[in-house]
């Protein structure tokens, strides 16, 4: 009880039999919107005594009753006049202490973090505006108006240096916040930065549209761990910021470019481009309205080169799921002019990874039909079925799906390498 409370007060309001009533009504005055008139409070699942007390305290008649509805106005009018408190809430402070303004209080902070957002750059700007999740996930990595006002003012920054030239994501960090790690995934900055990245890239219609073909092959926590970091690599990448720029560089058979020095392999022997290389100096590929092939397995570039070496048609492998260069490498080779037909293993993770590519570069289908699996199981040693029940639909044939299931036989792209093989030496002149 406060020490300003009347003794007057304390009979009528401030006994034990109303402590729960107090309670209440101390939350309602903190949940209220400030400047708005009280309304009428309802009761419910009175005591006996608390009920008295109220009709004692509010000039009611006594009479048995579990609820009660109090015109707080009223009550307001009747303490002032008794000389016992300024309102109803100044008698409830004098009682138990200050109430604290929780609506206003949030009222506050909403301003403070509309003021912050109104001062973030362009990218930022567009990104907080696309969804009130975004100011969301603002909030959780600062806590507090300030500190986000300072993760803003930092992921400007690095914004600002954006795209980048094949630069590392540590010496872009270390150079624009002083901390060379101030940028690696998980930390604030970074993730502020990726977000407003994929939404101008949301804007620009340059975001890759398949995403969740990669999710599709996340098989374990830690095979999920590591798409996802993957996924963040490539981010990055787009953004021409290298992040382990020389792990999993892409293999590839005979793609033309001018000879200018800067070849550093020879034709028909395979060769890599580490995605450092690909961002730093993007090789000037000659291949403008040209076939690429594209295989799943790096055997297939192997056979290819021991067959047909100088012969073989440009071919680049995607070993997989394809990571950050060899995601860059297609880029570069669609936005050259490539034409891309894409194969890869007859089973679930490869129809995965064959509508990833159909979708993200708009590749074509070779020899990666319902057709062409029927033959091929057709040719195969028996043995059981070794397909699960986790179906998976190709997006480019709607019979293929269908007839891996009802087979139950997954086909390694090794298997059918002889057919690759003579479009690759067709197409060796195309």
């Amino acid at each position: 009880m406060s020490a300003a409370a009347d003794p007057r007060l304390q009979r009528l309001l401030g006994g034990p039999e109303l402590a729960a009533v107090r309670q209440r009504l101390r939350r309602r005055f903190e949940q209220a919107e400030p400047d708005v008139p009280s309304e009428p409070v309802r009761l419910d699942k009175l005591d006996p005594d608390a009920h008295r007390a109220l009709c004692q305290l509010s000039g009611r008649p006594s009479r048995l009753s579990r609820s009660m509805t109090l015109d707080v106005a009223d009550l307001d009018a009747r303490l002032r006049a008794a000389g016992l408190a300024d309102s109803l809430r100044d008698a409830l402070e004098r009682l138990d202490g200050p109430i604290i303004a929780h609506a206003r209080l949030r009222r506050d902070l909403q301003t403070r973090w509309r003021a912050v957002a109104g001062q973030a750059g362009p990218m930022l700007h567009a990104w907080l505006e696309a969804s009130p999740a975004a100011l969301g996930l603002l909030k959780r990595l600062s806590r507090d108006p300030e500190r986000g006002a300072g993760l803003l003012a930092a992921a400007d920054a690095v914004l600002a240096r954006l795209p980048a030239a094949g630069m590392p994501r540590s010496q872009l960090a270390a150079e624009t916040l002083g901390d060379a790690h101030a940028l690696d995934a998980g930390r604030p900055v970074a993730t502020l930065v990726l977000a407003a990245w994929r939404q101008q890239e949301r804007l620009t219609g340059d975001e890759p549209l398949a995403e969740a073909d990669h999710a599709q092959l996340d098989e374990s926590p830690a095979t999920g761990q590591e798409a996802a970091a993957e996924r963040l690599r490539e981010v990055w990448a787009r953004a021409g910021v290298s992040v382990s720029e020389l792990a999993r560089p892409a293999l590839f058979l005979n793609l033309p470019m001018p000879i200018d020095g800067r070849c550093a392999w020879m034709p028909g022997e395979p060769a890599y481009l580490s995605l450092r290389q690909l961002l730093r100096q993007p090789p000037a590929w000659l291949v403008a309205g040209r076939r690429v092939h594209v295989c799943e397995n790096p055997d297939i570039v192997a056979i290819a080169a021991d067959r047909l070496g100088p012969a073989c048609a440009p071919l680049v492998c995607t070993d997989g799921m394809p990571a950050a260069a060899q995601r860059i490498l297609l880029d570069q080779l669609s936005a050259a002019g490539a034409r891309l037909c894409y194969h890869g293993d007859y089973d679930w993770p490869g129809i995965v990874i064959g509508n990833f590519a159909m979708r993200t570069w708009q590749a074509s289908p070779w020899r990666f039909g319902e057709a062409e699996y029927r033959a091929a199981v057709g040719h195969a040693p028996s043995r059981p079925r070794d397909l699960d029940a986790g179906r998976v639909e190709a997006i480019w044939d709607a019979g293929l799906g269908a007839a891996m299931a009802a087979h139950g036989l997954a086909v390694a792209e090794e298997a059918v390498v002889a057919c690759l093989l003579e479009d690759l030496d067709r197409g060796a002149g195309n």
